[in-house]
């Protein structure tokens, strides 16, 4: 068993509700998994920060609905508990007709009861309207009790018991209005625990102390309790024997620091399950990349919130542009494409020196790009086959200032009637991209990564 933290919509407090259960079960010294439904990296940077443990990204539309259901079982075998945080609201997802890519369908695919977040503010009575239609909506799915946030006062608390007690529901919850303990949420990457983290250890102090007295554990702790009973490390799902590993180990660069933080857990780990030997290097501090490697991983973040201190990092730009130029093999997403280019444009304006590997700028704006895409291969790559298909996800407020004269992908939201782009840069030993991709359902593209890293340094 697991449970399945969902939101009546986008901001009733379902983070907060998620990471004050997350810390309360690690303040006890409990093993705990958890999850993050949807393309999200910023959600399971907090769960991580609290547990220890890395977040798992659930999403059947950036891998499969199988991969999705292995790779729960998978990480959750060695977990004592855990713990699933949805997207937007219980039924929202890509498509208004179906629960594709919704917490409802995650709940529905792993057969797990779902924890609904109220948020009461401004209402009394009318809750029971929204639980009811809520428990009602999708008779496929188990509401096993609400918890009730922002709740203002104990006169307000009894209308709002009141107004449930009809329809049976369990409250096992009940946080009252507490601004404080609201996890920082910034579009400009500030709000990320490894930029403050003794900020943050306070307020996972302040959530875990609140989640001892606001839950009904009697009543929690069986719906979070895991049926797994082997105790092996949880891991990704593992690779198909079909797919060859290299004979020996292929050290492979991986930007991260606070500039450079989006990558799922899931990419990683099979990576060196296909013989990548992971080296973690810091485009901000560090001066040099690191030696004997094959290839490079940039994946995304906020290297515009950093642009300063990466533009003064002169050696490692130096560092980065010869090695690109002298053909090691790069793959670059969103935040990894803006540090190639010559320059990020920041939202004041100025603009800051990057790699220059890209003969163009990333110039940041309030709009913001965000969605599914369907991507097409236009060609060769030593990633892809041409015309080879792939889900991804964008994220990101800024535009290049130039396109590629050779394009990477061919890309279409969800919604089929929505206009098609050509995106993407790349050469024979690089691959630059804004879209984000889960390779849970596509080891044999992680494959040709490694494979790329290993014939660099074997030629």
């Amino acid at each position: 068993m697991a449970l399945v933290v969902a939101g009546e919509r986008s901001g009733v407090g379902k983070t907060t509700v998620t990471m004050a259960l997350l810390a309360a079960l690690t303040r006890w010294g409990d093993r705990v998994q958890s999850f993050k439904v949807g393309p999200d990296y910023i959600d399971p940077m907090f769960h991580q920060f609290i547990t220890g443990r890395a977040c798992r990204n659930l999403d059947p539309l950036l891998t499969s609905e199988t991969y999705v259901q292995q790779c729960f079982a998978a990480a959750s075998q060695d977990a004592e508990f855990a713990l699933i945080e949805g997207v937007m609201g219980l039924f929202d997802g890509v498509s208004g007709r179906e629960d594709v890519a919704s917490t409802a369908q995650m709940a529905r695919l792993l057969n797990l009861p779902v924890l609904l977040v109220l948020d009461c503010a401004r209402m009394s009575r009318s809750v029971a309207a929204i639980a009811h239609g809520y428990r009602s909506f999708d008779l496929r799915l188990h509401i096993a009790g609400v918890v009730l946030n922002r709740v203002g006062s104990d006169r307000h608390l009894t209308l709002l018991k009141e107004a449930l007690e009809p329809l049976g529901l369990p409250i096992l919850g009940v946080l009252r209005r507490q601004d404080e303990i609201t996890p920082p949420r910034s579009p400009l990457g500030d709000s990320c625990p490894q930029t403050n983290c003794q900020r943050w250890e306070k307020l996972c102090d302040r959530l875990a102390s609140l989640a001892e007295t606001s839950f009904d554990w009697n009543q929690l702790r069986p719906l979070l309790k895991t049926s797994q009973t082997k105790r092996r490390p949880g891991q990704c799902p593992a690779v198909d024997a079909k797919i060859q590993n290299p004979k020996s180990k292929t050290r492979l660069a991986v930007a991260r620091d606070r500039a450079f933080s989006f990558y799922y857990a899931d990419n990683l780990e099979l990576l060196e399950q296909l013989g990548a030997e992971l080296v973690f290097w810091s485009p901000l501090q560090d001066t040099a990349l690191p030696e004997g490697v094959g290839g490079l991983y940039f994946g995304g973040g906020f290297p515009e919130v950093f642009a300063a201190e990466l533009a003064a990092n002169a050696a490692a730009l130096a560092a980065v542009r010869a090695a690109i130029q002298s053909g090691l093999t790069t793959y670059a997403e969103c935040g990894g494409l803006m540090y190639l280019s010559q320059s990020i444009v920041d939202f004041d304006g100025n603009a800051w020196e990057t790699a220059g590997v890209l003969p163009t700028a990333a110039v940041m704006g309030k709009q913001l790009t965000l969605g599914y895409r369907r991507a097409i291969a236009q060609q060769n790559t030593f990633l892809y086959r041409q015309g080879e298909t792939l889900w991804g996800h964008e994220f990101h407020r800024s535009h290049l200032t130039h396109s590629s004269e050779n394009p990477l992908y061919h890309l279409r939201p969800y919604a089929p009637q929505s206009p098609a782009v050509l995106e993407g840069w790349q050469s024979p030993t690089l691959h630059a991209s804004y879209l984000h991709v889960h390779w849970g359902a596509r080891p044999e593209v992680a494959a040709r990564f490694v494979a790329a890293c290993h014939n660099h340094l074997a030629t």
